[in-house]
């Protein structure tokens, strides 16, 4: 009996360390987005699923755009409010939220978002819902009403724009290159050297052709001329 209980033991240690064994998370649930909860403190990527960004619009059956992000997460509020969630930790995300399958009354509230035509299979990851997506898909609910972006590609999209817009920064000046070398709005090359009055507000943009230089003269023989003041 002893021997029967130390093995018992052992096996409860050796499932405790398995990666995707973790605890249950359980309680009431405040909701971030489409797909993104949080329980007992936690927060909670759901597992198989992505959900339309907050800011994100989709086109109506009638061709007018609606905020399908934010009508995403209030349907996923309506869902869980006032109601005891249980979450099954699946893994751990790069932003260190735990990606997991959450229930309301033994039923997945993963399986239900999509289904109910607010969240799309996120094949990626996982393929348990695609059978769900496809059934939206078919009765054109909520998302599939009309036209939309795959929230996957939306994201992908708004970082394509962010780095488009951002300005490639200029590298910390080496020893002794402190002169900027800036183009200003007409095209014409100006270098700024420290003390004079607009050198600490202009800034360096690599992508426009601007530059840093040692001295005056690497300036100078490079096409720039001294700022006036």
């Amino acid at each position: 009996m002893l021997m029967m209980l130390k093995a018992l033991v052992v096996l409860f240690l050796v499932l405790a360390s398995v990666p995707g064994m973790a605890a249950e998370l359980v309680g009431r649930a405040t909701v971030t987005d489409g797909d993104t909860l949080t329980v007992a403190k936690q927060r909670i990527r759901l597992w198989g699923i992505d959900a339309p960004e907050s800011a994100q619009q989709c086109t109506a059956n009638d061709g007018r755009p609606w905020p399908c992000g934010r009508r995403s997460a209030a349907a996923l509020d309506g869902y869980v409010l006032d109601k005891t969630v249980r979450c099954q930790p699946k893994d751990t995300d790069r932003y260190g939220r735990v990606v997991a399958e959450c229930f309301v009354q033994g039923q997945s509230v993963n399986r239900r978002m999509v289904r109910a035509g607010w969240a799309v299979a996120y094949r990626e990851y996982a393929t348990a819902f695609i059978p769900d997506e496809a059934d939206a898909r078919q009765h054109q609910r909520n998302l599939w009403q009309g036209p939309f972006q795959m929230p996957a590609d939306y994201r992908r999209s708004k970082r394509e724009q962010t780095a488009r817009q951002s300005p490639v920064a200029a590298p910390p000046a080496a020893g002794g290159c402190r002169i900027k070398g800036n183009i200003s709005r007409e095209g014409r090359k100006i270098y700024h050297v420290p003390g004079q009055r607009d050198y600490e507000r202009t800034s360096i943009d690599l992508s426009r052709g601007e530059r840093m230089f040692c001295s005056p003269a690497d300036a100078m023989r490079a096409g720039w001329q001294p700022a006036k003041r």
